[in-house]
């Protein structure tokens, strides 16, 4: 497309806090620009080729509902960082806290000097997380090291090895994590062998199989029952809404039947909320939208507002089974991390957001129903709150359609819209827009992708 301006009229206030960019899309240059191209061409020179890029530009700001990069193109962000900046890129109030907390110090490490926000934050984890059990929290740095000790706790606790993921799962890209991830491209081919003692069991998948919740966890269990045992499992992990795998939401009772047989059977039941935590999902946790209580949580993502951050909160019992020194690392709960999730927390508990995620939702979800009832390519239209995506199809066959999800994503991208592609079968596109973006840009970003998608 050849550079434009947008329609949408610019906000002179950003919504819920956040710098006072322009709220609108704005072409200058084709996407990527020349000073983004600059960078593009270092990056080839300079980072590994395994590091990927999904937008081709050079970002030099973000707030509201927009990425602005250094050719002066404004980008309706509908991806968030992949759900980071769930309230909104560079939210005043994260913004004063770090600010606040880098005027102090950086870092002490927690193991050795111990400090107030670490703690604050997993009082408030604790308190905020489903149930009203006691509860504990450690904190690490990425999703994946979460999910990582949360194996670790559970083994612990429970004196068992083996572990059920499920079809279609993702929980990172670390040896053990990699093993629990389903996807083999690009996450897993050529980096194994994998941690041992790992299963996989099938997910219910409403829209391909057909089963009521309660049956298709029937299913499950069989199978873990048949080839693993209840008394050799030592978790399940589970993404309440699967995130990489293609939002899939299972069907109702799938769930609190997999919770209850876990009670049942002495086996921990971890939750994995990475990307479905902090408001996501229409409330603070997926895991409240299906009425179950886990016995441990992982959350990272959303937790601090775009800086690093992740925790394991659950059950005090489980959480203490580790002996002391067990659980740890260099920089997990850095000061500066800290502040910011607790900044972020504030927010998503009183600035609204759990409303908001709702509101966006209704938006998103008419306007991708409508485009469904429209064109037969749109197979499924599925999520919570602000998390949907579209499941493109052939029309005749309900067989995925990667090619024809790659060509939206590409188009919307160089017509200033920054969509995310997900899915085992790479058919699905995702859709996490900031909280904090205006309906009329996120309107006007859906009529890009109902434009990219007329035009295949």
């Amino acid at each position: 497309m050849s550079a434009s301006t947008t329609v949408a009229a610019p906000l002179s206030t950003p919504p819920l806090g956040g710098p006072s960019l322009p709220q609108e899309r704005r072409l200058v240059t084709s996407i990527p620009g020349p000073r983004s191209q600059e960078l593009l061409d270092r990056k080839a020179d300079a980072v590994a080729s395994g590091v990927g890029h999904t937008v081709p530009i050079q970002a030099v700001a973000a707030g509201g509902g927009v990425v602005v990069d250094a050719d002066g193109n404004s980008l309706i962000d509908l991806g968030s960082g992949i759900a980071v900046t769930t309230l909104g890129n560079a939210h005043s109030k994260v913004v004063a806290a770090v600010q606040a907390q880098v005027a102090q110090f950086t870092h002490t490490c927690f193991m050795i000097s111990p400090y107030e926000s670490y703690v604050a934050v997993a009082e408030a984890l604790n308190r905020i997380t489903p149930g009203d059990h006691a509860k504990k929290t450690a904190l690490f740095n990425s999703g994946a090291e979460a999910v990582e000790n949360a194996i670790k706790v559970a083994r612990k606790y429970t004196g068992k090895q083996a572990v059920v993921a499920f079809d279609h799962a993702y929980h990172g890209r670390t040896n053990l994590t990699m093993a629990l991830t389903a996807k083999a491209m690009p996450y897993k081919s050529g980096f194994g062998p994998f941690a041992s003692e790992i299963y996989r069991a099938p997910l219910s998948y409403p829209y391909r199989d057909g089963l009521s919740g309660p049956d298709a966890a029937a299913k499950a269990i069989s199978l873990i029952e048949k080839q693993i045992g209840a008394g050799n499992l030592a978790a399940v992990i589970i993404e309440p809404i699967q995130g990489e795998g293609g939002f899939i939401v299972p069907a109702d009772g799938f769930l609190p039947t997999l919770v209850e047989w876990c009670r049942a059977n002495d086996v921990v039941f971890i939750a994995d909320e990475v990307q479905t935590g902090f408001a996501r999902t229409g409330s603070m946790f997926a895991s409240e939208q299906f009425g179950i209580i886990p016995d441990l949580i992982t959350a990272a993502k959303g937790i601090a507002g775009g800086l690093p951050l992740a925790a394991v909160t659950g059950r005090a019992e489980i959480m203490d089974a580790s002996h002391t020194g067990g659980l740890g690392g260099t920089y997990g709960g850095n000061p500066i991390a800290c502040a910011a999730a607790l900044a972020a927390i504030d927010a998503f508990e009183n600035d609204g957001l759990i409303e908001r995620a709702n509101e966006v939702g209704e938006i998103l979800t008419g306007r991708l129903t409508a485009l469904q009832a429209a064109d037969p390519r749109v197979g499924d239209v599925r999520g919570r709150g602000a998390m949907v995506a579209a499941e493109f199809v052939h029309p005749e066959t309900k067989e995925p359609d990667a090619a024809l999800t790659a060509a939206v994503a590409k188009a919307c991208i160089a017509d200033g819209v920054i969509v995310l592609t997900c899915g085992t079968y790479g058919n699905v596109i995702r859709f996490l827009p900031p909280l904090s973006i205006p309906d009329a840009l996120l309107n006007e970003g859906l009529d890009i992708v109902a434009s990219a998608l007329a035009a295949q």
